[in-house]
């Protein structure tokens, strides 16, 4: 007997649903829904609530605060996409006259622009966004904390600067453009700006005892881009599949991988170990796996939504109570339970219908003084160069045309890597950003700087 690989086996499922029954009997939480992602679709839904005859489902809407970060960066690429700015232009480039112009792009994205976390009182998620009308109401007097580009430090009114600049270059507001561009080429149909029936009410559970106290749910305005959204987890669970595989309609793979790259270490002692931030995405280590994604909160909500590309799974967990479940290791959980119990298993290998006789000619063993390194050639065309000994750079290379190769990861990422060739054409040694590789160690003939000693390799007298 054998299950398909879209389903889950229902052990897998069992666990799932007991993972979010803990959380929301100890969190003590009205309700909490979730979702799991694998294969590009959502393969399990799960939901727990204290309130009879009213079990949320995954067309439920819940306020998912800064997780909307993520869509409003998703925007902000597109528009490098399209050549309208470059993410190391300074903001006043194109959105002049904010006092925190000296900022680029790329510092908004990933929180090192120096801002402030927060705009000035009053407490900016619990009041209207009426009273913050312009962007110098939300940066205030002072805006910079830091100098700009030298620490991460996370900043609400960068994004809400971020969302500006959207409105500036497409001349429409903010949540038009989302949805033009983003939620509609989705079917991100249930994500909105303002709550739309079916929706969670937000709450506060008193810390000592079993009561609720109601929330308030305010239209953030100038801040909308940093953390307004509501949406599902049937929403969500779509949103992170393309993230993962990306949507040409929106965003390419590839601007996605660079969302997901880190961009922005944390400064330590402040925040635990293993956290990163890339550009509107947050990076996490969890044991031995990369979870990328980012968490959400709002008075009444806390939210996270997390990938596992490696293992193709993807979580989103939805939960409205301002405290007392921690979204962001529920779904670490879920995403651990299914691809510890059902691990990925892999397309089959097939070869390449062609390849290049340049390229094959370099496949093979070759050394960076005596470090022994392979150099692999696979069936999409790149080029994989890979320590033998298991420890060292690694990095894979896409070919250029002109038989040179730029790297796409780790130290040799931009590196341009080039077959030095001897007169008569066959290749002397690789040039990888000025480090000599050759087929033997130092090697004799071989172009090696410095020169290799003529009496060649010996014992000791």
């Amino acid at each position: 007997m054998t299950t398909p690989q879209d389903e889950l086996l229902p052990g897998t499922r069992r666990a799932l649903l007991h993972r979010i029954a803990v959380a929301q009997a100890e969190g003590r939480a009205p309700s909490l829904v979730a979702a799991v992602v694998r294969g590009g679709r959502a393969v399990w839904h799960g939901a727990r609530t204290s309130v009879a005859g009213h079990a949320p489902d995954e067309n439920t809407q819940y306020r998912i605060g800064s997780i909307t970060k993520t869509f409003t960066a998703v925007l902000v690429l597109r528009l490098r996409d399209e050549g309208l700015l470059d993410l190391g232009d300074p903001l006043e480039k194109h959105l002049p006259g904010t006092d925190a112009g000296e900022a680029t792009i790329a510092d908004l994205l990933a929180h090192t622009g120096g801002l402030a976390a927060e705009s000035p009182a009053p407490w900016w998620e619990r009041t209207p966004g009426s009273l913050r009308p312009e962007l110098s109401d939300v940066l205030g007097e002072q805006p910079l904390r830091h100098p700009v580009g030298r620490r991460f430090h996370y900043s609400n009114p960068g994004y809400t600067l971020l969302g500006a600049l959207v409105e500036r270059l497409r001349g429409a507001p903010w949540e038009d453009v989302l949805r033009r561009e983003v939620l509609e080429p989705l079917d991100l149909h249930r994500t909105s700006g303002q709550p739309q029936a079916p929706h969670a009410g937000g709450w506060a559970v008193h810390p000592w005892a079993d009561v609720l106290l109601p929330e308030p749910a305010e239209d953030l305005g100038r801040m909308a881009p940093a953390g307004q959204l509501w949406s599902t987890t049937g929403d969500l669970a779509r949103f992170a599949a393309f993230l993962v595989q990306g949507d040409e309609r929106v965003l390419s793979a590839g601007s996605l991988r660079e969302m997901r790259t880190p961009a922005a270490p944390p400064q330590e002692p402040d925040v635990v170990a293993g956290y990163a931030y890339g550009l509107g995405l947050e990076l996490r280590r969890s044991g031995e796996r990369l979870l990328v994604g980012h968490s959400g909160s709002l008075p009444g909500f806390v939210a996270s939504l997390t990938i596992a590309a490696e293992d193709d799974v993807s979580a989103v967990v939805l939960v409205n109570c301002t405290s007392g479940v921690s979204p962001v290791a529920v779904g670490a959980d879920l995403v651990r339970i299914v691809a510890d119990a059902e691990p990925r298993i892999p397309e089959p290998w097939r070869p390449a219908r062609e390849a290049d006789p340049a390229a094959l000619e370099l496949v093979g063993q070759w050394y960076w003084g005596t470090s022994g390194f392979g150099l692999r050639l696979g069936a999409d065309g790149l080029v994989s160069l890979e320590p033998l000994s298991g420890n060292g750079r690694r990095s894979r290379f896409r070919p250029n045309g002109d038989g040179t190769w730029t790297g796409l990861e780790g130290y040799y990422a931009g590196e341009p890597l080039v077959p030095v060739r001897r007169a008569d054409g066959s290749v002397d040694h690789l040039d990888l950003g000025s480090f000599v590789f050759t087929r033997q160690p130092y090697e004799e003939g071989a172009s090696v700087p410095g020169g290799v000693d003529p009496r060649g390799w010996r014992g000791i007298a």
